[in-house]
């Protein structure tokens, strides 16, 4: 290694450019070659060190998702479940309900497919560069409250406004407290803009009897049922499809 190959190496370091450092040899050969000229050289190298950044910024998001699963929708078997509105689903996976702060609700009976489709979403808002947080609904719910007990619930309030998108799983299994149901207001009040993804075992019109309050109801699913993109899924379970098969079962004939 010569001088000034050592001293073009400390520089890149100095200027925090590994993306170049770590493609410098092979770029220099192709130099050496004939195959690149010296601006062709230099824009290839300034390429690598964007395509660095561009992974380890996408690799930063997914891990703050905290997706339960790396799915795609590319990997979604469709055919599985002929029922499933497949236009519709590949259609917000344009993102433009993202692009204008809608959100989408994904309803239907159970292992359908409705997380796997959320997540997949989440992750398609990832590549495109957007902050997506993935929960159960139940989580946010005990993390508010303990935000209550500790005096944290402004941070941890934060938390959950600061995400692009936010997925909330297994929304309205259950009755709420009027605690609950006064923490949820404050949710999506204060996402107002901010795009929710939310997966269902209930239709929208039967949530209104799980809020103690009416009024609080009527205000809270108004402001997010009419900003959101309703998609029922509906049809046989898909979780059996992504069960791993026993080599000795022998296929269903139908």
């Amino acid at each position: 290694m010569s001088v000034m190959d050592t001293a073009l190496r400390e520089s890149l370091k100095a200027l925090r450019l590994s993306g170049m450092l770590e493609t410098l040899d092979a770029r220099l050969i192709q130099a050496q070659g004939g195959e690149l000229g010296h601006l062709d050289f230099l824009q290839v190298l300034c390429q690598d060190e964007i395509t660095r950044r561009e992974t380890v910024a996408f690799q930063r998001r997914l891990q703050k998702a905290k997706f339960e699963q790396q799915v795609t929708l590319e990997e979604f078997d469709f055919a599985a479940s002929p029922k499933l509105p497949a236009a519709q689903i590949r259609d917000l996976a344009a993102l433009r309900w993202l692009h204008v702060g809608e959100s989408v609700i994904l309803f239907g009976p159970v292992g359908v497919g409705k997380t796997h489709v959320a997540q997949a979403l989440g992750h398609l808002a990832v590549r495109q560069g957007a902050n997506v947080r993935f929960t159960k609904i139940s989580r946010v719910l005990a993390e508010l409250a303990g935000g209550h007990a500790d005096r944290t619930w402004d941070k941890r309030m934060r938390e959950l406004i600061r995400p692009d998108v936010l997925i909330l799983d297994d929304f309205a299994m259950r009755q709420l407290s009027a605690a609950q149901a006064d923490d949820l207001y404050e949710l999506v009040s204060e996402r107002q803009g901010r795009s929710l993804i939310i997966t269902s075992n209930r239709a929208p019109s039967d949530w209104y009897p799980l809020f103690p309050n009416p009024v609080v109801a009527e205000s809270l699913l108004d402001r997010l049922i009419n900003t959101s993109h309703q998609v029922i899924m509906n049809g046989p379970s898909y979780r059996p499809n992504k069960r791993p098969r026993n080599p000795a079962e022998k296929p269903q004939t139908l």
